[in-house]
């Protein structure tokens, strides 16, 4: 049973002594796993309350408890946003809730942030080289996932095996995802620390400045392109591009040539992994819901190939026309096969650190096409 912002008060009251709620009201949240709120106490301060509805959702939140430990306050203070400070926990059962200390700021819809300034943008983008520039051991000291370029590729291969049992992927994606899952060119990159749930619920903007980020619960080594798979989602090129260019300044090492084109794949994919989740669960409108998402990117996938193709058949009845009508003794302009869509790159292409700009944004084992974007509460 869902637990309403008012009991929520009464757990955070006994998490931490002396805390006096005079306010309380909803805070979005993944709405699967947590029961979330916003106090305010009679000193006009703000604090937010996460309650695990199920063990393995508590057990995430103990993750992000360790986590935060580990950020040291000499990690703390280079950072260009706050990390949350956990004021105090109350255990009920197998069940861990958290109260946090609140940050300053609020959070945005994908749409908000999308037509936001330039600023902001380029906020968005030095919070996410800000995140992949962190240490390795922060992750490695507190025995964190850790994930090299091949396991993280093979990780996703056994996801998709996972989820074409359902028998609810459309053909058109399984194929896609598994050719994408198969173009090693694709997956070569140099393993960083990622947020591993980033999302727009978990960034605390304030004047077109990030001044927080939340939901540490799956901090890992591994892509850095999980944490762009909502951005590349939100379907606002502009967006995107402008992120990634204020990334790519900020970041110390040259992100990889690929970054997009994972990113589109892991926003794709996340629609069947929400798929799993909800089958899984047992929860058939969720399952519904899934499954026509599946098939509504299926189908414009199906779009885009027919278009892809008739440009191509029309580029080339157009060459050979032209071709017709050359002039006797001039040579015919010589036109090179357009390369088909799934072919793999040189060896040499796809390096990790490979610094070709982001103008490879384009893609050739995999295209980015409008995603049905997933709420909070619908991310795994």
């Amino acid at each position: 049973m869902r637990r309403t912002p008012l009991e929520l008060a009464a757990l955070a009251t006994a998490a931490v002594p002396g805390l006096a709620p005079t306010a309380a009201a909803y805070s979005p949240d993944d709405d699967a796993d947590f029961d979330s709120a916003l106090l305010l106490d009679a000193e006009g301060k703000r604090w937010r309350v996460r309650s695990p509805r199920h063990p393995e959702a508590s057990t995430r939140l103990e993750t992000e408890f360790m986590v935060l430990r580990a950020f040291a306050p000499a990690i703390r203070a280079e950072l260009p946003f706050h990390v949350p400070t956990i004021a105090g926990t109350v255990r009920q059962g197998a069940l861990t809730t958290f109260v946090y200390a609140h940050l300053q700021g609020s959070t945005l819809s994908i749409e908000e942030l999308s037509a936001g300034s330039p600023a902001l943008a380029r906020e968005v983008g030095t919070t996410l080289a800000a995140i992949h520039d962190l240490p390795l051991t922060l992750v490695i000291n507190a025995d964190l996932p850790s994930y090299s370029a091949n396991e993280f590729r093979q990780r996703k291969l056994n996801e998709l095996d996972q989820a074409a049992t359902t028998g609810k992927i459309p053909a058109t994606l399984l194929r896609r995802w598994e050719h994408a899952l198969e173009d090693v060119a694709l997956w070569r990159f140099n393993p960083s620390v990622v947020h591993g749930d980033l999302h727009e619920d978990n960034l605390m903007v304030q004047d077109d400045t990030v001044t927080a980020l939340t939901g540490w619960t799956d901090l890992r080594i591994g892509d850095p392109a999980d944490d762009f798979a909502w951005l590349v989602a939100s379907n606002e090129a502009s967006f995107v591009e402008a992120v990634l260019t204020h990334y790519t300044q900020a970041r110390r090492d040259a992100p990889d040539a690929h970054l997009l084109r994972r990113a589109a794949l892991l926003a794709e994919f996340a629609l069947a992994q929400y798929l799993v989740k909800a089958m899984a669960a047992g929860h058939q409108s969720m399952s519904a819901e899934a499954e026509s998402m599946l098939q509504t990117l299926a189908d414009d996938i199906d779009e885009q190939m027919r278009r892809e193709e008739e440009a191509a058949q029309a580029e080339h009845e157009a060459a050979v026309l032209k071709a017709s009508d050359s002039p006797a003794g001039v040579p015919a302009v010589s036109v090179a096969a357009i390369p088909d869509a799934g072919e793999s790159e040189s060896p040499g292409d796809g390096d990790a650190g490979t610094t070709s700009g982001h103008d490879d944004t384009s893609t050739a084992a995999i295209s980015v096409v409008s995603v049905t974007p997933l709420r909070a509460g619908e991310r795994s």
